[in-house]
């Protein structure tokens, strides 16, 4: 999503270099193009998470390209709130197109040599549309709240830090004014993306430390 702003953290790193390892140490094993997805509720550190994730394979020259959840909503994030506003029963999965980025990761897999996805821009609130080259990369990484659910998919990791332990990191984004209606919405979110934790592989926690999924 262009217009969007990260702040990437020691402990992002941290979790990142433990996820490499791992990956690392199957990439010998594995197809020609693996993917990962990285799920959590908002503010728990996703993108974040998947760009430090992108940084740390390139070290081994891993190439990743990732896919954010956020560029998949049906409409740019001030309509989509606007939307919100007049039906809380928006809120859930049905705001993603979670199976068109289930397409692009299918291409993806298949050895396509491009894939063309949506764009959202964030300060016009409007989706556009772009083609992304993918020849080199090894690894996609697809980010955002729901994607635990997407099937094209090698292995999930969910960061299990749920809302109320997130509000720092919402005010450093800036992407959500902090009201009753937003806390409403996050806590209709918490009831959805925490029962995707049992589809997990592997888990962070709310330390960022990394552990395979034994729930």
């Amino acid at each position: 999503m262009r217009g969007d702003k990260l702040i990437i953290g020691d402990h992002h790193r941290r979790a990142a270099f433990v996820l490499s390892s791992l990956l690392l140490d199957r990439l010998g094993e594995i197809p020609p193009r693996y993917v990962i997805t990285i799920a959590g509720e908002s503010g728990s550190g996703k993108s974040e998470t998947a760009a430090a994730l992108r940084d740390e394979l390139s070290g081994p020259g891993v190439s990743c390209v990732i896919l954010q959840q956020d560029d998949y909503f049906v409409y740019p994030p001030r309509t989509n709130d606007q939307q919100r506003r007049r039906d809380i029963g928006w809120v859930g999965t049905n705001e993603v197109r979670l199976d068109l980025l289930d397409r692009n990761l299918a291409e993806f897999k298949s050895g396509s040599p491009e894939i063309e996805k949506p764009l959202v821009i964030f300060t016009e609130d409007r989706i556009d549309r772009e083609t992304i080259d993918v020849r080199d990369p090894r690894l996609a990484i697809a980010e955002g709240t729901y994607t635990t659910l997407l099937d094209n998919v090698d292995t999930r990791v969910f960061i299990d830090i749920d809302y109320t332990r997130t509000r720092k990191a919402r005010v450093r984004r800036a992407r959500d004014p902090l009201d009753p209606f937003v806390e409403r919405v996050l806590q209709i979110e918490h009831g959805i993306i925490s029962a995707h934790k049992t589809r997990a592989d592997l888990i962070i926690n709310a330390d960022y430390e990394v552990r395979w999924n034994e729930d």
